[in-house]
């Protein structure tokens, strides 16, 4: 059984009429609801009105008996004080007729309209009958008022008043009747529309519950999807990066052993070569002096251009792989290139090392980083002095070259500016951290932290 009511839940959810039928129930709900509260005030109203009818009917007839009893004890005991209450009673029970008359029309029957005007007619009769009484009375006709009261006239009108009283109030009890009828029918019907939008209420209720069920655990179903996908990517990212580290540490590696071979290989065969080209020059120049004297302005401009070759093949062998680095060490290999820096570009480079203890490829890549950084510098800082430092910082090695050029926006590097980039890289391959503090106007600070030899790296 619970699984017929789930799958009819669900057919009834799935369907694409479900919502237009729902809202359709409800708009007729409502329209029920709302023709009943009509119904039921309408009818409540004529009820009122039919309520104050027959009190304002009791009334009358109340007065009216009191209009008579004054009119008779004043005809009897000869008394002024017997007139007081029969006109009050008189003016009551017209203002009651007046009043009885304005109820009939709204309650618009046109039956119960004919027995109040008979009523109406009846009450005038018997008032100018008491009337007329008074009048022969204060005349002073006294046998004639009293021989008018016992003719019975006035208890045959007050007869025909109570039947035609008692006929209306018999027939608005009945329609009073037929009206609480009615408003229990409309009650009966708010009340089942009432009980139908509870039931479909209810209905809606449980099916958003379900739904909201549904949807959270769709929801945390996705989101543990998510967070499945989130982790695999975060993870191959972390491999990709791996990966692309270990990659640009091996190129480096290879580009730095291709440097060192280029820089043998030039040593080696190109320097064997100028060297013997030299030498035979040389060999060359005292037989020439003896037979042919003028080419030795010849031979002495060739040896230039074999020196000049030689100093030539040097300066590529260090740019290659800095001899001094390998020979001297790294705070000698700075100062000689930061001496040539200064010759060759005119600035006052300002020098402060301290010994550190790196290894091999970390000391390379100290010495790269200040020459790429002097290379930046003579290109676009528009620098006039430089400081080098180099010290030992929290057991680590600590590099920087400071500038007081133009500086710039770090957030605004172009793509192209590889320099820097190969910088970082550099460093992080030998487990340091590179950070870069410059503004436009505030000259460039390029700093490292590098791990001395024997100590542990930094995270």
């Amino acid at each position: 059984m619970r699984r017929r009511l789930v799958a009819f839940s669900d057919r009834i959810r799935s369907s694409a009429l479900a919502i237009p039928v729902a809202v359709v129930a409800a708009a007729m709900m409502l329209i029920i609801s709302e023709l009943a509260f009509h119904g039921a005030n309408s009818q409540l109203r004529q009820l009122v009105d039919m309520g104050k009818a027959r009190v304002q009917l009791l009334n009358v007839m109340q007065r009216l008996t009191d209009a008579e009893s004054g009119s008779r004890g004043h005809v009897l005991a000869g008394g002024d004080e017997y007139l007081v209450p029969y006109q009050s009673a008189r003016q009551d029970a017209q203002d009651g007729l007046a009043r009885l008359e304005a109820l009939y029309q709204v309650i618009g029957d046109a039956q119960a309209e004919g027995r109040r005007q008979r009523v109406a007619e009846l009450v005038n009769s018997k008032l100018s009958e008491l009337e007329e009484v008074l009048r022969l009375h204060k005349s002073g006709r006294y046998e004639a008022a009293l021989e008018m009261i016992r003719s019975g006239i006035g208890r045959d009108l007050m007869n025909q008043l109570r039947q035609e009283i008692g006929d209306l109030l018999d027939e608005q009890n009945a329609r009073i009747a037929t009206g609480l009828d009615g408003m229990y029918h409309t009650l009966l019907l708010s009340r089942l529309g009432v009980s139908a939008m509870t039931a479909i209420s209810l209905l809606v209720l449980v099916m958003f519950v379900r739904q909201g069920r549904l949807l959270d655990a769709i929801l945390l179903e996705r989101q543990a999807s998510v967070q499945a996908e989130r982790d695999r990517l975060e993870q191959e990212v972390l491999q990709r990066t791996d990966e692309l580290t270990e990659l640009a540490r091996h190129l480096q590696t290879a580009r730095e052993d291709e440097r060192a071979r280029l820089a043998r290989d030039l040593h080696d065969e190109l320097g064997a070569l100028l060297t013997a080209a030299k030498l035979d020059v040389a060999r060359m120049r005292p037989k020439l002096q003896q037979s042919a004297p003028e080419l030795l302005p010849r031979l002495t401009h060739l040896t230039e251009f074999l020196n000049s070759g030689i100093a030539l093949k040097r300066r590529i062998i260090e740019d290659l792989r800095p001899s001094t680095l390998s020979s001297l060490g790294l705070c000698p290999a700075l100062e000689i290139l930061c001496t040539e820096f200064a010759e060759g570009s005119g600035l006052v480079v300002e020098v402060d090392l301290q010994p550190v203890r790196l290894e091999p490829g970390a000391e390379l890549t100290v010495f790269r980083l200040v020459q790429e950084a002097l290379t930046n510098i003579t290109k676009y800082a528009q620098a006039s002095r430089v400081h080098v430092r180099l010290k030992v910082d929290d057991d680590q090695a600590w590099i920087s070259v400071t500038d007081d050029g133009v500086g710039f926006d770090p957030h605004q590097i172009v793509r192209s500016s590889h320099g820097l980039l190969g910088m970082r890289y550099r460093v992080e391959s030998v487990l340091g951290q590179l950070r870069l503090d410059t503004a436009p106007g505030r000259g460039t600070t390029i700093s490292a932290h590098l791990p001395q030899r024997g100590a542990p790296a930094s995270a």
